[in-house]
């Protein structure tokens, strides 16, 4: 992602927040999206605290989606044929994939609260769709969790199963997503 951002001109920095030096530099926002997950939340809520100006905010979000029920069947059907120790394989798509991601959010706002520095958290909360063609949708697949690190021949298994179930269900599809987020502010200057 640093090397893309890179590529479009703009300035990067590579570096676990928790251990980032932000060199006296302060903030208006922090916001994390798809990825606070993979920070130490109250280590990295401290670190937010720190580098925010006085009324600036923390904000953490992940966007969860919900697959048509025909999809959504058939895509653990595909998971179980190529990666079959996948855990969308042994029944992941058809937990609600928002339970978990309310856990995170639960999690990211204890962070907040034992980091201090911050306001109450707030949790907001936005369900909203989206449709995808069959090949928008296979452009989406290897950026997702786990499936960047499949070899090239159980991605492609994968995608050329989940491109038949969605031309089998008329070549396209609309997606449930809720979007989380917690949020809080660090106290105005007085």
């Amino acid at each position: 992602m640093a090397e893309l951002a890179r590529r479009s001109g703009l300035a990067t920095e590579v570096a676990r927040l928790e251990d980032w030096d932000p060199a006296g530099r302060t903030f208006d926002a922090v916001i994390a999206a798809q990825a606070w997950h993979w920070v130490d939340p109250a280590a990295g809520a401290a670190k937010a605290a720190a580098v925010l100006r006085a009324g600036g905010r923390l904000a953490v979000f992940w966007n969860a989606f919900g697959f048509p029920t025909e999809l959504r069947e058939a895509f653990g059907e595909v998971y179980r044929r190529a990666v079959p120790g996948s855990p969308l394989a042994a029944g992941g798509l058809a937990r609600p994939a928002i339970e978990a991601y309310l856990t995170m959010c639960a999690t990211a706002a204890d962070g907040m609260r034992s980091a201090g520095g911050f306001g109450e958290p707030e949790q907001w909360r936005l369900d909203w769709e989206r449709a995808y063609t069959r090949d928008e949708w296979l452009d989406v697949v290897p950026t997702l969790g786990g499936q960047s690190q499949l070899p090239p021949s159980v991605l492609g298994e994968l995608l050329a199963g989940m491109g038949a179930a969605i031309d089998a269900g008329g070549g396209s599809f609309t997606m449930n997503y809720t979007t989380v987020a917690v949020t809080a502010s660090r106290p105005p200057a007085v």
